[in-house]
């Protein structure tokens, strides 16, 4: 692997103070991408405390976006001022983790690097991760309790499914449920036991007393008898004592 050649270092030399040049440019013409200017030089009003939330969500959403592109320049320019203080100290081609040449194809297509392929900080893919997802996968991790055999009470999937029925922004189409008709069952489970274990419970009803006992028809009274567990002869115009 032969080391580079002096027309070749000039050559990248001047596309680094090009490119160096050209970034400079870009943040000095719109003030590092609006960071420069506040928010309420932009909206043109005294206070944003009396805009709508969506709009300074908005507004908050394009300035975390020029900070990426701000500091996304900035890496760029420290990778540049390395490369060029590497070429002024005789170092630039080599890399400068094993010492090895660098081929002139890969400075040719990244002149700002110092590093071989092997070596190159940025193949390495970073498997840190956010502490809350060990707390918060999967969803409803916390607080839904389906998977649980000993559970049968009221949970967090019970909760979102009660402001479900409020409105989403699915149709049936979008629906999991492949059999849902109407808005009513479009939510996750919305065919699943409300307030009662075993079907039998949501037709039966008794009094006060625990003696009179009634079979109310309603459908699961219906799913229940059509599936062949119950016998119309049990029924005793519709009551039982």
């Amino acid at each position: 692997m032969t080391r580079l050649t002096n027309d070749q270092r000039d050559l990248l030399r001047e596309r680094l103070l090009d490119e160096r040049k050209e970034i400079e440019r870009r943040l000095d013409e719109d003030d590092y991408y609006g960071l420069a200017n506040s928010q309420r030089d932009e909206s043109g009003e005294l206070s944003t405390s009396d805009n709508h939330p969506g709009d300074t969500a908005t507004e908050l959403y394009e300035r975390e976006k020029d900070v990426a592109l701000v500091e996304q320049e900035e890496l760029h320019l420290s990778r540049i001022e390395a490369a060029l203080n590497a070429i002024d100290d005789g170092s630039y081609g080599t890399c400068a983790t094993c010492g090895n040449p660098i081929p002139f194809e890969r400075l040719d297509a990244v002149p700002d690097t110092i590093y071989c392929i092997e070596h190159a900080p940025r193949q390495y893919v970073s498997m840190r991760r956010p502490a809350e997802e060990h707390v918060l996968a999967p969803a409803f991790g916390r607080t839904s309790m389906d998977e649980h055999d000993y559970h049968h009470g009221f949970d967090g999937e019970d909760a979102w499914q009660i402001v479900e029925q409020w409105g989403n922004s699915d149709s049936p189409a979008f629906s999991e449920n492949r059999d849902v008709t109407d808005y009513s069952h479009v939510g996750i489970d919305a065919y699943e036991n409300d307030g009662f274990v075993e079907p039998i419970e949501s037709f039966l009803a008794t009094d006060i007393t625990g003696r009179h006992v009634s079979v109310i028809r309603n459908r699961e009274y219906m799913n229940y008898m059509h599936s062949g567990e119950g016998d119309h002869g049990l029924e005793e115009d519709d009551e039982q004592t």
